[in-house]
Order: C-alpha cells, then structure tokens, then sequence
C-alpha cells in the first residue's frame, strides 16, 4: 500500500504494510529513531508522535489511519515550536534546567506529551497535567516534570 506522510515537514510515499504501525514507519523506514519503542500496547507513552497537533501513541496506529496526516516527531520539536534552527524549544531547555530526564529513555514521549498539552493548554492546573499527561516515567522524575512545565508557563 502507498502511504503519503509529511514528516518534520518532509513528504514521503511510502510503500508500506497497511497495518504497519506509524511507530516502525518513523523508525525503521525513515530512520528517525528518537521516537523510542516501550511497551507495544500504548501504555508507556514513550513512542509519543504528534499526529496533525494531537499527541498520539505511535506504537498501536496503523500507519494508514495517519495516511495523508502530519506527524511530528522529537527530531523537530524544537523547530516545530518556534525555536531557532540549532535551538532547544522553551520546553526542552526547561527539561534540562530542571535536570528531568535520568535515564532518559521516555523523554522523547514525554515531551512531545506535554508540547501537545501546552498547545491546547497553556496554562495547565495540576490536574490538567495529570489527565494529559499519562506517560510512564520508571525512574520517577514527576516532580522535575512538572516543575519543568511551571517554568515554561509560569514566563
């Protein structure tokens, strides 16, 4: 099956097993592997995409649900943000100033969860954060998370 994706702003056709989730088209056909692989099941968030400016799990979408759809992946975070070219978004120069990621593995997912947030909310309540923000972090950096997004809205 052909599939036509802009991704990072780049169209590619691709030829492709119709249920072929988006996650290994990114990955394995493009190359881009900062969208990481954690659980398969769309529990982990750590293979967070934006799909036309809407966080979605990567993992379980069949690439031809997003045929035609824009995807963003953390390669083009920053740029997709605003920030100049060789710059970290707001976001991501809040994660490192607040020293969020540890091991580092569900970061990717996580910001590209929380950019989709503070698109749509910019300026979440905890409770905002905690409905949208459903990614699995194994070595517990919440608080830095969210100390992280208060530096960003907090500007």
């Amino acid at each position: 099956m052909s599939v036509s994706l802009t991704v990072n702003g780049t169209r590619h056709e691709l030829d492709v097993e119709p249920e072929m989730p988006l996650l290994w088209v990114i990955r394995d056909e493009l190359g881009l592997t900062g969208t990481k692989f954690g659980c398969g099941i769309a529990a982990c968030g750590a293979c967070t995409v934006h799909v036309d400016g809407v966080a979605m799990r990567s993992c379980v979408t069949p690439v031809e649900a997003v045929d035609g759809a824009r995807i963003t992946t953390i390669e083009a975070l920053a740029e997709a943000s605003g920030a100049a070219e060789g710059e970290l978004s707001a976001l991501q120069a809040a994660w490192v100033a607040k020293q969020v990621p540890q091991c580092g593995y569900c970061q990717s997912g996580m910001l590209m969860a929380v950019s989709a947030l503070l698109a749509e909310n910019p300026q979440p309540t905890d409770e905002d954060i905690d409905a949208a923000i459903t990614n699995v972090c194994r070595c517990g950096t919440y608080p830095r998370v969210r100390a992280a997004i208060r530096t960003v809205t907090s500007a």
